[in-house]
C-alpha cells in the first residue's frame, strides 16, 4: 500500500511517496505480523505501489545475497582490521570471492568456503592451478 497524504505532515526532504509492507508468516505453527514503512522520491506516476513493492524487494535481494553474506559469513563485521588501506582491500578481495562463487553456481556461500577451506586443491584448480 502506498500513499501521497502523508507528504505534507512529514519532515522528510523530497518525500513524493508513503508505503506500508504488511509480511504475515508462519513458522513452527506460530503465526507473525511484521509492518514496515518506507519513504520513496518516487512520485505516484512513476512509481505506483506493484512498482515500490519491485524496488523493495530488490533492495532486500541485495541486503540478503550480499550484505548479509559479507557481514555474517565473512564476518566482515567483526573484524578488527580498522586502519590504512587493509579494510578496503579485504573488502575487495570478500568481493572477488563472492562473485567468484556465485558465477560458479553456487548457492550455499557458506557450505562453498567450507568445502573449498577443506579442499584447496578443487579452489586452485578453478583457476588452473593444480597441485600435484
Amino acid at each position: 500500500m502506498s500513499t501521497t497524504v502523508l507528504n505534507d505532515f512529514l519532515d522528510w526532504p523530497g518525500v513524493r511517496q508513503v508505503c506500508q509492507l504488511t509480511r504475515r508468516t508462519v513458522r513452527d505453527g506460530k503465526e507473525t505480523v511484521e509492518v514496515q514503512y518506507a519513504i520513496s522520491s518516487a512520485p505516484r506516476e512513476l512509481a505506483d505501489a506493484a512498482q515500490l513493492l519491485r524496488w523493495w524487494r530488490g533492495h532486500w535481494w541485495i541486503e540478503n545475497g550480499v550484505h548479509y553474506v559479507r557481514d555474517v559469513t565473512f564476518g566482515e563485521d567483526a573484524s578488527r582490521i580498522r586502519s590504512g588501506g587493509a579494510p578496503q582491500i579485504l573488502a575487495a578481495m570478500r568481493n572477488a570471492a563472492l562473485t567468484l562463487l556465485r558465477a560458479l553456481g553456487t548457492d550455499n556461500i557458506a557450505e562453498a568456503l567450507r568445502e573449498n577451506a577443506w579442499n584447496p586443491q578443487r579452489l586452485l584448480a578453478i583457476f588452473g592451478k593444480p597441485i600435484n
